[in-house]
């Protein structure tokens, strides 16, 4: 549970505390939530020193969930994703599912998907988010916001706020059954200037804990 990004000064001072400097934003943001996606890879390929520091920033149980290069996902060339699957695995056990969102303008194209599929390093885990309607049925990969499939792991990105207590109450009554079942859940809030997002992730980690008993 967490939130789309983490480097957001306007989160201060009811997230991160007073006074915290930027470069100590992840280390403030994983002592309160357990898992962040990070952005950033979207546009840029993070150096492997980039990427250590942020995993020494955060326990061992942390778990980054990355999203994939725009590169492959919105300019098509996956000339790229052997490279961007070995940089990522610079994060270790910190490493979650990778984010593999198309644009909405991508209609559905089964010759880009297999040859995407080829190209991913098959020890890894992935989450495809197709934002065009043709792609409806889709087959053979784990897809965003989709609570049934085949993989050990549910992907949902949470982003129609606002959410009230009720709201996130119906969210940890539909996710419990699945954490009891033993599936592991990586969901995230939109980031907002304001605080929203950890708040609403934070709430319903206390949710899902109370009704776990």
């Amino acid at each position: 549970m967490g939130t789309s990004g983490f480097s957001y000064p306007t989160w201060k001072p009811e997230f991160y505390p007073p006074g915290t400097p930027q470069k100590d934003f992840l280390r403030a943001y994983a002592e309160r939530l357990p898992s962040v996606e990070l952005n950033a890879t979207f546009y840029q390929l993070p150096s492997e020193e980039r990427l250590r520091a942020w995993a020494e920033q955060t326990p061992p149980e942390f778990r980054f969930a990355v999203k994939m290069n725009r590169r492959a996902t919105h300019f098509g060339d996956v000339s790229i994703v052997g490279t961007f699957c070995e940089r990522m695995c610079t994060l270790g056990e910190r490493l979650g599912p990778i984010l593999v969102q198309l644009p909405p303008t991508r209609p559905r194209d089964e010759g880009w998907l297999e040859l995407m599929l080829d190209s991913l390093d098959p020890e890894l885990e992935y989450a495809f988010e197709f934002r065009h309607e043709s792609w409806a049925g889709v087959e053979g990969v784990q897809v965003v916001n989709a609570l049934e499939g085949d993989a050990p792991f549910r992907y949902l990105r949470l982003r129609e706020p606002p959410y009230s207590e009720a709201d996130l109450g119906e969210w940890a009554d539909r996710l419990q059954p699945l954490l009891a079942a033993g599936m592991r859940l990586f969901a995230y809030f939109k980031h907002e200037d304001e605080p929203l997002a950890p708040r609403y992730a934070r709430r319903l980690l206390d949710l899902l804990s109370e009704r776990a008993g």
